[in-house]
């Protein structure tokens, strides 16, 4: 029989919020993190988009300055919000057996920052002024392979690279860990620091960001008839995910259950989703049924809802198509319209927002939804709700066709 997976601790660094309670308590206020940026690059590049939403609190300001120098700024966010999770959970490194602790952390684009700067200091400076440490800082694996390190995971450090899909991917492979009985615990989650003049500039080229430059908090508008792109954002997600087993022995606080998880591809497009939805309507199905849960049972939805154009309808259509009639009772959040999108770490935080949705059975705001697309029917929440208990569900679609979701059921 597969174990059932529980989720012990949380952590984050988001752009609203430099840990789990001020992300939280600003997702309940209707808080926009997004911000002029005021890097010299802007102007250089004569950059269409000006802004982002850039972590609230930088790492810095929290990490050593050996552990900044030797990790990409990806990292540094997944230290930041696992130590928070594992210190959450009550874990005891003293105590843990770390053969049965794994890792499933996520990015979706990986050390941007340090291959690039590398490639400016080889063009400038030659061979011999590259730093030794360049490729263990860029590789995508470098912030599972970090967390094994400092919590001494011996069970794996996995690393799912799909696109914005990833942090949710990451939670599905944790869950999976810990079901085929391969780990007792598994740190899971997932971060991104991409906001750089190469993927502003490219997501500027295909007309995928916000060019609300002169309004940065009001850009990030899901579902919104004058949507027009999504923000960047950056920052990380964790959980602290368990055997149930493992949890009650001893003594752990249980927040909810991953009660299961859906992946599936659209095999359509290497940008757009399928305009029927009818990837994501699979991803859902399946996640219903390897959660052994009804339509009937959903209480709430952390939905993907980037404020793109073309991409926030066929979410909607999805979920019609997989939940039914049911969707008219069932109360949606778009946060993304609060933080912005963090690509591969997006999942992550966004999972962290929909547990303590279930946890304090209140659902937290979309922001900036003033005239609803009538093409997406769906009841958005735009101000402070109270949920009961239930199954809540987050969805995570990226770039490739990735599909990818997961739903909690509250204990």
């Amino acid at each position: 029989m597969a174990k059932t997976v529980v989720v012990t601790g949380l952590g984050a660094t988001t752009p609203i919020g430099g840990d789990v309670a001020s992300s939280w308590a600003a997702a309940l206020a209707g808080t926009s993190g997004a911000r002029t940026l005021t890097e010299d690059w802007v102007e250089k590049y004569s950059l269409p988009v000006t802004f982002a939403a850039r972590a609230l609190v930088p790492a810095a300001d929290v990490l050593s300055k050996a552990e900044i120098k030797r990790n990409d700024p990806s990292v540094q966010f997944a230290l930041v919000a696992s130590r928070e999770a594992f210190k959450d959970a009550g874990l005891d490194e003293a105590e843990i057996d770390h053969d049965r602790l794994g890792v499933s952390f996520a990015t979706g684009i990986g050390g941007l920052n340090t291959l690039l700067d590398a490639w400016d200091v080889l063009r400038e400076s030659g061979p011999r002024r590259v730093l030794p440490m360049t490729v263990p800082m860029l590789m995508p694996n470098a912030p599972s392979g970090a967390l094994s390190l400092e919590f001494g995971a011996r069970a794996a450090a996995r690393t799912p690279v799909s696109a914005c899909a990833s942090g949710t991917e990451a939670l599905a492979i944790a869950q999976e860990m810990i079901r085929s009985g391969k780990a007792d615990v598994v740190i899971a989650g997932g971060c991104e620091a991409a906001i750089h003049p190469i993927t502003m500039a490219s997501f500027s080229s295909m007309q995928a960001l916000s060019r609300r430059n002169d309004d940065p908090a009001h850009a990030s508008r899901p579902y919104d008839l004058d949507r027009d792109g999504f923000v960047m954002g950056e920052g990380a997600g964790a959980l602290i995910l368990e055997s149930e087993e493992h949890a009650k022995a001893r003594g752990a606080k249980i927040y909810a259950e991953l009660a299961g998880t859906g992946l599936s591809a659209d095999a359509f497009h290497i940008t757009a989703p399928d305009a029927e939805g009818l990837g994501a309507t699979r991803a859902l199905r399946e996640t219903m049924a390897d959660g052994n849960f009804e339509a009937s049972d959903v209480v709430h939805v952390n939905a993907h809802a980037t404020s793109t154009p073309v991409g926030d309808i066929p979410e909607g259509v999805a979920l019609r198509a997989a939940f039914g009639s049911h969707m008219d009772n069932v109360p949606v959040s778009a946060t993304k319209s609060q933080t912005g999108h963090l690509l591969g770490g997006a999942g992550a935080i966004e999972a962290v927002f929909t547990v303590l949705a279930l946890h304090e059975r209140t659902a937290p705001l979309t922001i900036n939804l003033e005239r609803q697309d009538p093409a997406v029917e769906l009841d958005v929440v735009t101000s402070t709700r109270a949920i009961g208990p239930g199954v809540a569900v987050s969805n995570s679609f990226g770039f490739g066709g990735h599909n990818a979701v997961v739903a909690f059921r509250s204990v």
